[in-house]
């Protein structure tokens, strides 16, 4: 957390939270007493027509995520874009971002690289996991605890076992872990153990 960030959160006249309980954590260890208002995927679409209302009528307006940045697999994209549509100002304050770290730590090329986000939990899921197998550039994908080793397996099944990975598991957090090796070898070892926390998995890019 910056100095600057917390000054934006104490200046701004409202507080967009994806989960206001979890914030509120946050702003009382900052003495931060803004009012919020709760900013999901459930209810992001019903929200930002008021949202960006509020916005044109001068209030100041931010933006928090649970973990993460907001925009990037969270709530924020929908109404950047549609402030940006109506001439709003629309400033990004720098925080944790977790593929950033996890790719710099998996030790695999960073000039180029490709951010797949989450991937279809069903529909999908298969075409875009062998889309990977001549993907040249080294690739990031998040991932849910309950759905690793299921993804770990499908990747080692169709790009082969032997391509390197990468698992990154509760950046910047207390237990945050990283796992390198084989797919075969990161697959036995996340096999073997439960498996919790935010996970992004990044994979090398085909030689």
């Amino acid at each position: 957390m910056t100095y600057r960030a917390v000054e934006v959160l104490k200046n701004a006249d409202l507080i967009l939270a994806e989960d206001t309980r979890t914030s509120r954590t946050l702003m009382q260890h900052y003495g931060i007493s803004t009012p919020m208002q709760s900013y999901h995927i459930f209810n992001e679409h019903q929200r930002v027509t008021s949202i960006i209302d509020m916005l044109k009528s001068g209030k100041n307006i931010a933006l928090v995520t649970d973990a993460g940045t907001p925009g990037i697999s969270d709530p924020g994209f929908l109404v950047v874009r549609e402030a940006v549509k109506e001439g709003v100002d629309v400033e990004c304050l720098p925080g944790a971002t977790a593929f950033v770290p996890a790719l710099i730590e998996s030790g695999l090329p960073c000039d180029q690289f490709v951010f797949v986000g989450f991937l279809p939990h069903k529909k999908g899921r298969q075409t875009a996991i062998r889309e990977l197998c001549d993907e040249q550039r080294t690739a990031i994908i998040y991932e849910s605890p309950f759905r690793l080793v299921k993804l770990l397996e499908a990747l080692t099944e169709t790009v082969g076992g032997g391509r390197q990975v990468s698992v990154s598991r509760e950046i910047s957090k207390l237990h945050a872990e990283t796992v390198r090796g084989s797919l075969t070898e990161v697959l036995t070892h996340f096999q073997q153990k439960e498996v919790k926390g935010e996970i992004v998995v990044v994979l090398s890019g085909k030689e």
